[in-house]
This record gives structure tokens, C-alpha cells and sequence, in this order.
């Protein structure tokens, strides 16, 4: 922030009028707290006016591993608006949920945010490589509380659903199918992840925390949060550069 005397040409005539002026503009401006959100974006950072004289230390950029800033206000629904719905506490490789539906029903957005990552085309090949491709169609949302929800194995992807586009709770984002490496069974596969940009990590949006937990009080109406779990992991964790040994599951 340019402090208020910068830049004005001091009067020898006035030394102690500019003095007391100077203390005067700069009483009652708020001091910002000191654990403010600070956007890691470069547009914010550009924008920011250069200092004429004596720059005040650049405070450290975010890095991808710090946890997202959330609302706490927000509402979360079951991922799937079906009565025949079953699903499984674990899950073979790594944390994530295969929910197991007629090809068809609805795959819904589990809470208000913003389209992340779409993919409307089957990319699947058994032979190779696995991984980036295991989810066939699928749709990964930034809900408002920071948790990233991907559902993948879909049929199709509902129109305007793109990277960018906001959507409400319970709105329709496609229909359960069976692509990708689904092995002919009709199921959403869902994971709950942190963001991690500027890398294909696909390995952290196909889970990193049991929704099992979660999937249960959403099924019978309640709102239990995977914040807390999530931003832990992401604590401990930040963005791995790989997989691991694991390349299993969509």
C-alpha cells in the first residue's frame, strides 16, 4: 500500500503543517489482518502498482498446495437422484466410492460451484497407458466450501456443462453409464480431492479421502462437510507429481 506522504514535494515553509497531515491521513486506515486470503493469481499481482521508493518485502506466492478459501454455508446432496443406489465403503487401490446405478440415472451436482474439468469424449484403451483415460466421460466441480467432487464412468455429459459454468446443488450433469474402464458395469465412480492446478492430476481428482462417510449423511438428507479431511490431506500431501504404484479405478 503507497503511504500517503509518498510523492508530495515538501514545502520548507510548512514542515510541521505536512506532518501533522500526513499522521492525520494515515490514522484511520485499517491495518489488513494478518491471515488474509491473498490470491496466488499473477493477474492480482501484476495489477498491483510498482513502489517509487523504499518497496516494502513481496510477501511469499501461495503455492498449489495451499487449501482453497471456502464458504461454510453450503448445502451438499447425493451425487446420484436414484432410489436404487448402492455403493460400497471401499474401494479397490485408493479412496473413492463406485456408486452402483442403472446406466442412465441422473449424476447431479452435490453442492453450488464451478465446473472444473469435462470430458465429453471415451479415451479408454485397456492397452494402454492407464490412468489419465480410466474415467471415460466425467465431470470434476470446485463446490464454494473448496472440495473438488468428480464423478467419471457417466453415459453423457448434460448440455452447457463446461470447464467455467456455474451450477447449484442438485443440478443434472449427466447420466450413469459404464465408459472409461467401468469393465461393463453401470456405476459413477465418485472421488473427493483438493484442487491441484498446472498439473494433469488425475490421480488426486479420482480421490484422496473415503466419501463413504459423507455419502451416507448427504443419502439421508444431512450436510456432513469433507472440508476438514480434505484440507488435511492437502496439509500433509500438497499436489503429488505422480500416482505412485497405484493406476487402478476412474
Amino acid at each position: 500500500m503507497r503511504s500517503p506522504s509518498i510523492g508530495r514535494r515538501a514545502r520548507p515553509a510548512y514542515p510541521v503543517l505536512l506532518l501533522v497531515a500526513a499522521l492525520a491521513a494515515g490514522c484511520d486506515r485499517p491495518a489488513a489482518p494478518a491471515d488474509a486470503w491473498r490470491d496466488p493469481s499473477p493477474m492480482v499481482t501484476a495489477a498491483q502498482p510498482a513502489e517509487p521508493a523504499s518497496p516494502r518485502p513481496t510477501p511469499p506466492a501461495v503455492s498449489s498446495a495451499a487449501p482453497t478459501p471456502t464458504r461454510t454455508d453450503v448445502r451438499r446432496v447425493f451425487p446420484v437422484r436414484a432410489g436404487n443406489v448402492d455403493y460400497h465403503p471401499t474401494h479397490g487401490g485408493y479412496p473413492g466410492t463406485d456408486l452402483f446405478a442403472d446406466c442412465g440415472e441422473p449424476v447431479v451436482a452435490v453442492t453450488d460451484g464451478v465446473v472444473l474439468e469435462v470430458s465429453r469424449v471415451d479415451r479408454f484403451d485397456k492397452r494402454g497407458p492407464l490412468g489419465p483415460n480410466n474415467g471415460g466421460l466425467s465431470v470434476s466441480l470446485l463446490g464454494d466450501d473448496g472440495v473438488r467432487y468428480y464423478g467419471s464412468h457417466l453415459s453423457a455429459i448434460t448440455a452447457g456443462v463446461d470447464a467455467g459454468v456455474r451450477v447449484r446443488a442438485g443440478q443434472q450433469l449427466g447420466k450413469v453409464g459404464r465408459t472409461g474402464n467401468a469393465n461393463n458395469v453401470c456405476h459413477l465412480h465418485f472421488g473427493l480431492s483438493p484442487k491441484c492446478t498446472g498439473t494433469n492430476d488425475w490421480w488426486i481428482r479420482r480421490g484422496v479421502v473415503w466419501p463413504a462417510p459423507y455419502l451416507n449423511s448427504w443419502r439421508k438428507g444431512g450436510n456432513r462437510s469433507p472440508v476438514a479431511e480434505v484440507t488435511a490431506w492437502q496439509r500433509k500431501h500438497g499436489c503429488p507429481t505422480s500416482p505412485g504404484r497405484s493406476t487402478a479405478g476412474g
